[in-house]
């Protein structure tokens, strides 16, 4: 299985990978960056809990990205975000490349 060309990917995102809840709120791991592709795209899509939102952000990395839903995302404009949707594209066989792509709030 092919991955995603890192020539495709030229901005450069830290995701602090989120944890779990506390008493005192969410939790989150410590940061880190990868490379990614990074598209200010407005649409509608369902939250982890089947929520109906909008997502203003859609990120397309490699395939074992650490990002699950609810993690804290700052993008190359500075702007920090949190990860509604994290989706793994693999396509086994088929001449594509394996991608996630998460879509952020």
């Amino acid at each position: 299985m092919t991955r995603v060309p890192g020539w495709l990917l030229r901005h450069e995102v830290s995701i602090e990978p989120y944890l779990g809840t506390s008493a005192y709120g969410p939790r989150y791991g410590p940061a880190a960056t990868a490379r990614a592709l990074v598209s200010a795209t407005v649409k509608r899509v369902r939250d982890r809990t089947g929520a109906e939102t909008v997502s203003t952000a859609q990120i397309i990395a490699a395939p074992d990205l650490n990002c699950p839903a609810g993690s804290r995302i700052t993008l190359p404009d500075g702007r920090t975000t949190t990860a509604l949707t994290v989706a793994h594209h693999t396509a086994p066989g088929l001449p594509v490349p394996a991608s996630t792509e998460v879509m952020c709030e």
